[in-house]
This record gives structure tokens, sequence and C-alpha cells, in this order.
């Protein structure tokens, strides 16, 4: 099979994807000591979880998403994703709105961390190669898109 040229929207989010499992294998590290430098670490990277999932979250449902909405038959599966994102939002506020790490602060992470590898893997099994197969998709277009608006979030958010 010839390997694709150029990255295309789906590269720029499964990137997105990496690079937020890699924080939370960080946070797993973290998790059981109790020392009061590692609860600092943990909470700012816990923040800058729920801050790159929110911005990235968001690029999908404004841009991604509704795009593959007008080109496919079948949008059960974005339909799962968006429910999965509101679940993920919910944690990400409980999160948010809480104060020192504790033991329910790592649970909640922890959790999310899970809902985020069963969601990301759908998008990569399905969702993806379905945006890839649509014709009707300027996937490299749509990659410029996604990461300006990325970069505007980020700013906004930061």
């Amino acid at each position: 099979m010839a390997a694709r040229a150029e990255k295309d929207a789906c590269d720029l989010l499964d990137a997105d994807h990496k690079a937020v499992k890699k924080m939370f294998k960080e946070y797993e590290e973290l998790m059981g000591s109790r020392a009061r430098s590692t609860a600092q670490k943990k909470k700012e990277l816990a923040q800058q979880i729920c801050h790159e999932l929110t911005v990235h979250a968001q690029i999908e449902e404004e841009i991604f998403y509704p795009a593959l909405r007008e080109v496919l038959k079948d949008t059960d599966m974005l339909a799962e994703a968006e429910v999965e994102h509101q679940s993920a939002k919910d944690l990400i506020a409980q999160i948010e709105g809480m104060g020192e790490p504790d033991e329910m602060f790592d649970a909640k992470v922890k959790v999310l961390g899970e809902y985020i590898d069963h969601h990301v893997k759908e998008e990569r099994n399905e969702i993806f190669t379905k945006a890839r197969a649509a014709r009707k998709l300027d996937l490299i277009a749509m990659r410029d898109e996604l990461a300006a608006r990325k970069e505007e979030l980020m700013g906004a958010m930061a």
C-alpha cells in the first residue's frame, strides 16, 4: 500500500490523541505519591489534559463532525462520538472544579483516560477510515481549518 504523502485532518486529530495519551501516562506515573510537589505536578498535568481535550472536542464538533455528517450516509458513529464527548466534558468539569489532588481526583483522571482511550479507538478504526474513504471531503484543507481553529482556541483558553 502506498503511503499518503501529505498529513490530513485525521492525522492532526490523531496527533492530539497521542499527545494526550502521553500526558495520561505521565499522570499515572505520579499516582500513588503523596509528596506535595507531586500533588502540584498532578494538578498542573490534569489541567493541561483537560485544556487539550476541551479544545480537541470543540474543533471536532465545530468542523470535523459536521463535515462528515454532510457526506456520510451512516452517522450513528458520530452521534456516539458526541455522547462520548459529553461524558468526557462532564468529567473534565468535575476535575477542574476539584481542589487538591486526592484519590477521587486521581480516579476521575484515570476514568477520563479510559473514556478517551475508548473514544480514540473508535475514531481511528471507524470514523477516520470512513472520512478518508469519503471522496467529497478535502481532508487536507480541513486539516488547515482545524489547525487554525485549534490555535485560536488554545490562545483564548491560555
